[in-house]
């Protein structure tokens, strides 16, 4: 279920592969990479890629860690406005925004701190929005078997508004719904009504 492959194929330290490409890639701009400015970039660029797109090297068992405990709680558990950060796998553009993630309990539940964590396995890889929600909607129905899963990612693309069609105001919405969410209207309309409410840090 979880994808935990190295972002890497061989044994070479990542970073001897990274700036290399990214030293040609200022030059091929035009740049001169030995300028001030510009010595330490590409280090800096295989820095940030290798951090950015650290949920290859990760996955949901690690980052639950055990963290699932045995609860008679059957209503419905929501952890809404988790910042998502992640790169486009079209141009290598970030986008972000917030994620809304529920699951209705059955005899089981995950220590809230674990969500986010979740989100970020699949968040720090090269991603599309909608390939992005339904991967954490399904390991946490995977983790927890619960008797259903919602999760709604809301999020600005750099790829459009700073290429492109340059539309700044344009906000993309996925949702990804398992068990209960997708075939009972009524829990599917509170979980809606939920994440709706304002954030107690926005009050």
């Amino acid at each position: 279920m979880v994808d935990a492959r190295p972002l890497f194929d061989d044994d070479a330290v990542p970073d001897a592969r990274i700036v290399p490409h990214a030293r040609a890639i200022i030059e091929a701009l035009g740049e001169d990479p030995s300028r001030e400015g510009l010595r330490r970039t590409p280090q800096r660029v295989a820095n940030t890629l290798r951090f950015l797109l650290s949920g290859y090297e990760l996955d949901v068992e690690h980052v639950v860690n055990g963290a699932v405990y045995a609860e008679a709680y059957e209503e419905m558990v929501v952890v809404k406005d988790i910042e998502v950060y992640s790169l486009c796998e079209h141009h290598l553009l970030p986008f972000y925004g917030r994620a809304h993630v529920a699951y209705l309990p059955n005899g089981k539940i995950i220590g809230l701190s674990k969500i986010p964590r979740v989100v970020d396995v699949y968040a720090r890889r090269l991603q599309v929005q909608e390939r992005l929600t339904t991967q954490v909607a399904d390991a946490v129905q995977h983790v927890l078997q619960p008797h259903g899963v919602a999760v709604v990612i809301e999020a600005v693309h750099l790829c459009m508004m700073m290429r492109g069609v340059q539309k700044q105001n344009s906000a993309a919405v996925t949702s990804a719904l398992t068990g209960v969410y997708r075939t009972d209207e009524k829990c599917r309309a509170e979980f809606l009504s939920l994440i709706d409410r304002p954030s107690l840090l926005a009050r």
